[in-house]
């Protein structure tokens, strides 16, 4: 792992100036990155999209774009280390630590300190919680990032959760496909088949991402049944213009990685350079509708405390008469008879 300057600037140009950011920042959250995954920054690219979601800039220290949970998922945890937001599915919180500490992260408030680690007591309780709620079908587990754990107790949870009569789906929340692939071995990918129906998602945000190992990581899944599926976040200068986004989804889909959601950027402190404009999220969706393959546009996101609201183009443009006037992809207007009484 790299966490220090010195190791840092194996992989990354640094003036003097960036190095007091870097030191700066991390006073606010704390950064590191797999050897992989800084392998692939441009050295000297300042602006190349890996750097900017692993090295600290003292931007993040600047300002009071948002809070520090913007979900209040704090508030909307009925027993430590659950997330509660929806009638019937949880998220477990497993652990705070992450392969890279990515500067968007949604948990940032919590990132790399171990006392928001669920141990063995913590995880107990949670599951004395689930099993005395049968309304719960679907469990996901997340954090950081719960391939931080080894396969051993990763078996161990699984099996816990899938011993649950009323536990239908599980679902693992990573990115270390991205950005820690060899994590994922024969042997792991092996374990988790046993838990089916089991679901990986995880988070490529860029094409430059998606690399050899990151194939060869996500083979190792969907050869054994367990299907991934990809949650990008939009994120200012790394991936919001539809030419970037059409090549990351065909990239995705030529893998064998469903692309399932844009996440709109969250009001979140330290990261107001990385939000744009809903508006720009929506023209990148409409520059994908039709352009590409229909299952591998994802579906745009914003997540609130009161769970994920879908943002989309607006195509249908008006009703006359008896008739609703849509748009198609290409611009065309198509009157479609659609009369208010059918009978």
């Amino acid at each position: 792992m790299i966490d220090s300057l010195d190791k840092l600037k194996q992989f990354v140009d640094l003036s003097p100036d960036e190095e007091r950011a870097v030191e700066a920042a991390s006073v606010y959250f704390p950064w590191r990155s797999t050897d992989y995954y800084a392998s692939l920054i441009d050295k000297e690219d300042r602006n190349c999209p890996i750097r900017l979601q692993v090295v600290p800039t003292l931007v993040e220290t600047e300002g009071a774009f948002g809070t520090d949970d913007p979900l209040d998922e704090d508030l909307s945890s009925p027993v430590p280390g659950v997330i509660r937001v929806y009638p019937d599915r949880i998220a477990v919180v497993l652990t705070s630590r992450c392969p890279v500490y990515c500067r968007h992260c949604l948990r940032k408030r919590n990132a790399g300190d171990v006392a928001h680690d669920l141990d063995e007591a913590g995880f107990e309780r949670v599951l004395s919680y689930i099993k005395n709620d049968p309304s719960i079908r679907d469990v996901l587990l997340t954090g950081g990032d719960p391939l931080m754990l080894s396969d051993a107790r990763l078996e161990s949870i699984l099996s816990s959760l899938r011993a649950i009569e009323h536990v239908e789906i599980l679902r693992i929340g990573t990115r270390a496909l991205c950005t820690w692939p060899e994590r994922i071995t024969d042997d792991c990918a092996e374990m988790l088949s046993a838990f089916h129906p089991l679901w990986v998602n995880t988070q490529f945000n860029h094409p430059k991402e998606l690399t050899d190992e990151a194939a060869t990581a996500v083979d190792r899944l969907v050869s054994r049944g367990i299907p991934v599926s990809n949650q990008s976040v939009l994120l200012k200068g790394i991936n919001d213009s539809v030419e970037i986004m059409t090549e990351l989804v065909r990239k995705l889909v030529k893998i064998r990685v469903r692309p399932y959601y844009l996440y709109q950027a969250q009001t979140l402190s330290g990261t107001g350079h990385f939000v744009t404009t809903i508006e720009e999220g929506l023209a990148i969706i409409k520059g994908l509708r039709g352009f590409t393959t229909g299952f591998a546009v994802p579906q745009y996101i914003l997540d609130t405390p009161y769970g994920k609201i879908p943002l989309n183009p607006e195509y249908i443009k008006g009703r006359s008469g008896d008739y609703v006037e849509l748009e198609s992809f290409n611009g065309k207007i198509w009157r479609e008879k659609n009369p208010y009484d059918q009978k």
